[in-house]
Protein backbone atom coordinates (compact mmCIF):
# COMPACT_ATOMS: atom_id res chain seq x y z
CA UNK A 1 0.00 0.00 0.00
CA UNK A 2 1.32 3.42 -0.92
CA UNK A 3 1.24 5.88 1.96
CA UNK A 4 1.15 9.66 1.73
CA UNK A 5 4.53 11.06 2.67
CA UNK A 6 4.57 13.86 5.24
CA UNK A 7 5.32 17.21 3.67
CA UNK A 8 8.55 19.00 4.58
CA UNK A 9 6.39 21.95 5.61
CA UNK A 10 5.32 19.98 8.68
CA UNK A 11 8.83 20.04 10.13
CA UNK A 12 9.25 22.02 13.31
CA UNK A 13 11.19 25.14 12.41
CA UNK A 14 10.73 27.02 15.64
CA UNK A 15 10.98 26.33 19.34
CA UNK A 16 7.58 27.97 19.92
CA UNK A 17 4.85 25.56 21.05
CA UNK A 18 2.70 24.15 18.27
CA UNK A 19 -0.45 24.46 20.38
CA UNK A 20 -1.06 26.80 23.30
CA UNK A 21 -3.97 27.63 25.58
CA UNK A 22 -3.86 30.37 28.20
CA UNK A 23 -6.63 30.37 30.82
CA UNK A 24 -8.94 29.10 28.07
CA UNK A 25 -12.58 28.95 29.05
CA UNK A 26 -15.86 28.27 27.27
CA UNK A 27 -19.17 28.60 29.09
CA UNK A 28 -22.59 27.54 27.84
CA UNK A 29 -24.88 29.25 30.31
CA UNK A 30 -24.04 27.85 33.75
CA UNK A 31 -21.90 25.03 32.31
CA UNK A 32 -18.16 25.51 31.86
CA UNK A 33 -17.40 23.06 29.06
CA UNK A 34 -13.74 24.15 29.18
CA UNK A 35 -12.77 25.70 32.47
CA UNK A 36 -9.51 27.66 32.53
CA UNK A 37 -7.20 25.28 30.67
CA UNK A 38 -3.50 26.12 30.21
CA UNK A 39 -1.48 24.16 27.65
CA UNK A 40 1.89 24.47 25.94
CA UNK A 41 2.50 21.57 23.55
CA UNK A 42 5.78 21.30 21.58
CA UNK A 43 5.68 20.22 17.95
CA UNK A 44 6.39 16.75 16.60
CA UNK A 45 4.45 14.69 19.14
CA UNK A 46 1.15 12.83 19.44
CA UNK A 47 -0.99 14.09 22.31
CA UNK A 48 -3.91 12.00 23.46
CA UNK A 49 -6.84 13.70 25.18
CA UNK A 50 -8.45 11.01 27.30
CA UNK A 51 -11.67 11.36 29.20
CA UNK A 52 -15.33 10.34 29.32
CA UNK A 53 -17.95 11.78 27.02
CA UNK A 54 -18.78 15.30 28.14
CA UNK A 55 -15.34 16.00 29.60
CA UNK A 56 -14.69 18.94 27.24
CA UNK A 57 -12.43 17.29 24.65
CA UNK A 58 -14.44 18.31 21.57
CA UNK A 59 -15.03 21.83 22.89
CA UNK A 60 -11.30 22.24 23.51
CA UNK A 61 -10.53 21.15 19.94
CA UNK A 62 -13.10 23.56 18.56
CA UNK A 63 -11.60 26.39 20.60
CA UNK A 64 -8.08 25.57 19.43
CA UNK A 65 -9.17 25.46 15.79
CA UNK A 66 -11.08 28.73 16.14
CA UNK A 67 -14.45 27.18 15.29
CA UNK A 68 -16.01 28.54 18.48
CA UNK A 69 -15.17 31.71 20.36
CA UNK A 70 -13.74 31.49 23.86
CA UNK A 71 -15.59 33.04 26.76
CA UNK A 72 -12.18 34.12 28.02
CA UNK A 73 -8.52 33.25 27.56
CA UNK A 74 -6.48 32.65 24.42
CA UNK A 75 -5.78 29.81 21.98
CA UNK A 76 -2.77 29.80 19.65
CA UNK A 77 -1.69 27.36 16.95
CA UNK A 78 1.82 27.64 15.50
CA UNK A 79 2.17 30.94 17.38
CA UNK A 80 -0.94 32.47 15.75
CA UNK A 81 -3.92 33.43 17.88
CA UNK A 82 -7.08 31.62 16.85
CA UNK A 83 -9.40 32.11 15.12
CA UNK A 84 -7.26 32.88 12.07
CA UNK A 85 -8.52 32.19 8.57
CA UNK A 86 -5.01 32.18 7.06
CA UNK A 87 -3.74 29.77 9.72
CA UNK A 88 -6.39 27.19 8.83
CA UNK A 89 -4.30 26.14 5.82
CA UNK A 90 -1.80 24.63 8.28
CA UNK A 91 -4.44 22.81 10.33
CA UNK A 92 -6.26 19.54 9.73
CA UNK A 93 -9.43 18.66 11.62
CA UNK A 94 -11.31 15.37 11.59
CA UNK A 95 -14.60 15.88 13.39
CA UNK A 96 -16.31 13.39 15.67
CA UNK A 97 -19.26 13.19 13.27
CA UNK A 98 -18.44 12.49 9.64
CA UNK A 99 -17.89 15.89 8.05
CA UNK A 100 -18.62 14.85 4.48
CA UNK A 101 -21.41 15.42 1.97
CA UNK A 102 -23.44 12.20 1.46
CA UNK A 103 -24.60 13.08 -2.07
CA UNK A 104 -21.06 13.72 -3.32
CA UNK A 105 -18.74 10.92 -4.42
CA UNK A 106 -15.58 9.94 -2.58
CA UNK A 107 -13.47 11.94 -5.06
CA UNK A 108 -15.79 14.96 -5.04
CA UNK A 109 -15.69 15.12 -1.24
CA UNK A 110 -11.92 14.86 -1.12
CA UNK A 111 -11.41 17.37 -3.95
CA UNK A 112 -13.72 19.88 -2.28
CA UNK A 113 -12.09 19.75 1.15
CA UNK A 114 -8.57 19.63 -0.26
CA UNK A 115 -9.28 22.72 -2.37
CA UNK A 116 -10.45 24.60 0.72
CA UNK A 117 -6.95 24.09 2.11
CA UNK A 118 -5.25 24.95 -1.18
CA UNK A 119 -4.36 21.38 -2.14
CA UNK A 120 -5.00 20.67 -5.85
CA UNK A 121 -2.33 18.06 -6.53
CA UNK A 122 -4.23 14.99 -7.74
CA UNK A 123 -1.35 12.63 -6.95
CA UNK A 124 -1.25 13.79 -3.32
CA UNK A 125 -5.00 13.40 -2.98
CA UNK A 126 -4.85 9.89 -4.41
CA UNK A 127 -2.17 9.02 -1.88
CA UNK A 128 -4.47 10.16 0.93
CA UNK A 129 -7.17 7.83 -0.41
CA UNK A 130 -4.66 4.98 -0.70
CA UNK A 131 -3.84 5.38 2.98
CA UNK A 132 -7.48 4.80 3.91
CA UNK A 133 -7.98 2.17 1.18
CA UNK A 134 -10.63 4.10 -0.74
CA UNK A 135 -8.65 4.71 -3.93
CA UNK A 136 -10.80 2.09 -5.66
CA UNK A 137 -14.07 3.85 -4.75
CA UNK A 138 -13.55 7.29 -6.33
CA UNK A 139 -17.01 7.45 -7.93
CA UNK A 140 -18.98 5.95 -5.06
CA UNK A 141 -21.46 8.37 -3.43
CA UNK A 142 -20.60 8.83 0.23
CA UNK A 143 -24.07 7.74 1.34
CA UNK A 144 -23.37 4.28 -0.14
CA UNK A 145 -20.29 3.80 2.05
CA UNK A 146 -20.39 1.90 5.31
CA UNK A 147 -19.94 3.82 8.55
CA UNK A 148 -16.32 2.73 8.79
CA UNK A 149 -15.64 3.80 5.21
CA UNK A 150 -17.12 7.23 5.89
CA UNK A 151 -14.74 7.60 8.83
CA UNK A 152 -11.87 6.68 6.52
CA UNK A 153 -13.00 9.27 3.97
CA UNK A 154 -13.15 11.91 6.70
CA UNK A 155 -9.58 11.01 7.61
CA UNK A 156 -8.41 11.41 4.01
CA UNK A 157 -10.07 14.83 3.81
CA UNK A 158 -8.20 15.94 6.95
CA UNK A 159 -4.82 14.66 5.71
CA UNK A 160 -4.79 15.60 2.01
CA UNK A 161 -3.08 19.00 2.46
CA UNK A 162 -0.35 17.74 4.86
CA UNK A 163 -1.28 19.88 7.87
CA UNK A 164 1.37 20.94 10.37
CA UNK A 165 -1.13 20.47 13.23
CA UNK A 166 -3.80 17.79 13.07
CA UNK A 167 -6.82 17.60 15.39
CA UNK A 168 -8.52 14.20 15.40
CA UNK A 169 -11.76 13.79 17.35
CA UNK A 170 -12.22 10.07 18.05
CA UNK A 171 -10.82 9.13 14.62
CA UNK A 172 -10.93 5.35 14.96
CA UNK A 173 -14.56 4.90 16.06
CA UNK A 174 -16.17 2.36 13.72
CA UNK A 175 -12.90 1.62 11.89
CA UNK A 176 -11.86 -2.03 11.57
CA UNK A 177 -8.76 -3.12 13.53
CA UNK A 178 -6.45 -3.49 10.53
CA UNK A 179 -7.16 0.03 9.27
CA UNK A 180 -6.87 1.40 12.80
CA UNK A 181 -3.33 0.03 12.99
CA UNK A 182 -2.55 1.68 9.64
CA UNK A 183 -3.93 4.99 10.94
CA UNK A 184 -1.71 4.92 14.01
CA UNK A 185 1.36 3.89 12.02
CA UNK A 186 0.76 6.92 9.78
CA UNK A 187 0.19 9.20 12.78
CA UNK A 188 3.63 8.23 14.08
CA UNK A 189 5.23 8.90 10.70
CA UNK A 190 3.62 12.35 10.61
CA UNK A 191 4.88 13.16 14.11
CA UNK A 192 8.38 11.93 13.23
CA UNK A 193 8.35 14.40 10.31
CA UNK A 194 7.48 17.27 12.67
CA UNK A 195 3.69 17.36 12.64
CA UNK A 196 1.74 17.76 15.88
CA UNK A 197 -1.33 15.61 16.49
CA UNK A 198 -4.04 15.97 19.13
CA UNK A 199 -6.19 12.84 19.29
CA UNK A 200 -9.27 12.75 21.50
CA UNK A 201 -10.65 9.46 22.72
CA UNK A 202 -12.43 7.83 25.62
CA UNK A 203 -10.91 4.44 24.76
CA UNK A 204 -8.01 3.70 27.07
CA UNK A 205 -6.43 0.98 24.93
CA UNK A 206 -5.26 3.63 22.43
CA UNK A 207 -3.56 5.74 25.08
CA UNK A 208 -0.21 3.93 24.95
CA UNK A 209 0.06 4.82 21.26
CA UNK A 210 0.43 8.50 22.22
CA UNK A 211 3.65 10.25 23.21
CA UNK A 212 1.89 12.23 25.91
CA UNK A 213 -1.56 12.18 27.50
CA UNK A 214 -3.95 14.76 28.88
CA UNK A 215 -6.52 13.31 31.27
CA UNK A 216 -9.68 15.46 31.08
CA UNK A 217 -12.82 15.63 33.15
CA UNK A 218 -15.49 18.29 33.58
CA UNK A 219 -13.62 20.86 31.51
CA UNK A 220 -10.31 20.49 33.36
CA UNK A 221 -6.99 18.83 32.56
CA UNK A 222 -6.50 16.55 35.57
CA UNK A 223 -2.99 15.39 34.70
CA UNK A 224 -0.52 15.50 31.82
CA UNK A 225 2.48 13.32 31.03
CA UNK A 226 3.68 10.23 29.21
CA UNK A 227 1.64 7.06 29.73
CA UNK A 228 4.46 5.56 31.81
CA UNK A 229 4.79 8.73 33.90
CA UNK A 230 1.07 8.90 34.66
CA UNK A 231 0.96 5.24 35.69
CA UNK A 232 3.98 5.74 37.95
CA UNK A 233 2.54 8.87 39.57
CA UNK A 234 -0.75 7.09 40.20
CA UNK A 235 0.98 3.96 41.55
CA UNK A 236 -0.79 1.64 39.13
CA UNK A 237 0.06 -0.38 36.04
CA UNK A 238 -2.94 0.53 33.88
CA UNK A 239 -4.21 3.82 32.57
CA UNK A 240 -7.84 3.39 33.54
CA UNK A 241 -6.83 3.09 37.19
CA UNK A 242 -4.50 6.06 36.73
CA UNK A 243 -7.35 8.16 35.35
CA UNK A 244 -9.60 7.21 38.27
CA UNK A 245 -6.78 8.13 40.66
CA UNK A 246 -6.32 11.62 39.22
CA UNK A 247 -10.09 12.11 39.02
CA UNK A 248 -10.41 11.21 42.70
CA UNK A 249 -12.76 8.36 41.85
CA UNK A 250 -10.64 5.38 42.86
CA UNK A 251 -12.41 3.44 45.58
CA UNK A 252 -9.89 0.61 45.76
CA UNK A 253 -6.10 0.28 46.10
CA UNK A 254 -4.09 0.86 42.88
CA UNK A 255 -3.68 -2.14 40.63
CA UNK A 256 -0.52 -4.15 41.14
CA UNK A 257 1.95 -5.31 38.49
CA UNK A 258 0.06 -8.57 38.10
CA UNK A 259 -3.24 -6.94 37.22
CA UNK A 260 -4.72 -7.55 33.82
CA UNK A 261 -4.27 -4.77 31.29
CA UNK A 262 -7.69 -5.67 29.95
CA UNK A 263 -9.18 -3.82 32.95
CA UNK A 264 -8.16 -0.60 31.23
CA UNK A 265 -10.14 -1.46 28.17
Amino acid sequence: MTVASPSPTTSATTAAPAVEAVALRKAYGPINAVDGIDLSLPAGRIYGMLGPNGSGKTTLIRLLTGLVSATSGEARVMGVEMPSRTNLARIGYMTQADGIYPELSVWENLSFFAALYGQRDRAEMIRALELVELDGRLGTPAHQLSGGMRRRLSMACALAHHPAVLFLDEPTVGVDPAVRVQFWDHFHRLAAAGATLLVSSHVMDEADRCDELLFMREGHVLAQGTPADLRARAGTDNLESAFLHFAGLSASPPATAGSSQEAAR
